[in-house]
């Protein structure tokens, strides 16, 4: 086994860390374009549980994030229609940057750069435990998903669609 690793000060977990939000660091190698199913059959994790964070834009270039199961897709069309808009669509990685402070693959909702609005599939608030990015690439947090609620003030949307099994691009964190 791999000596632990030192948990990287990164937005998000000094954000936790303030909040008093207790996590468990999880770490794997990174992989490009492995995604959350890499993360975790490299961690032994249900892929329903890994929360993949997906940055979309409406028409206007307004963001928002979008918590969803590794094992799921959101559908842009149905998150368009719950939120009142003509249409999103996922950003491109250099805007995930801009508006989150985050690289794609290492994009956590918490520490963003920006205010932007969290909506979370609301099956995720059932799970007994969620792992999502740390902001940093190759590396997951575990925690209770209450914390999206209360800390986040993330809204419970129901958008999933199934995700295609040969699909293994990240698209978000």
């Amino acid at each position: 086994m791999a000596p632990r690793a030192k948990i990287p000060q990164t937005p998000a977990v000094r954000v936790l860390h303030s909040l008093g939000v207790p996590f468990t660091p999880h770490f794997y190698e990174y992989e490009e374009r492995g995604g959350a199913a890499h993360a975790a059959e490299v961690l032994g994790l249900p892929l329903h549980q890994v929360v993949k964070t997906v940055v979309f834009e409406d028409e206007r270039g307004n963001g928002v994030i979008v918590l969803q199961h590794g094992d799921r897709d959101s559908s842009a069309q149905a998150l368009a229609r719950e939120l009142g808009v003509k249409s999103l669509r996922p950003c491109h990685p250099d805007e995930v940057t801009r508006l989150t402070g985050y690289r794609v693959g290492g994009t956590s909702p918490f520490g963003i750069r920006k205010g932007l609005p969290v909506y979370v599939e609301a099956s995720v608030l059932a799970l007994p435990e969620i792992y999502l990015n740390g902001g940093k690439r190759g590396f997951l947090m575990g925690m209770a998903p209450a914390a999206l609620e209360e800390f986040l003030h993330a809204r419970a949307v129901r958008v999933a669609i199934s995700k295609k099994l040969t699909d293994k691009k990240p698209s978000g964190g």
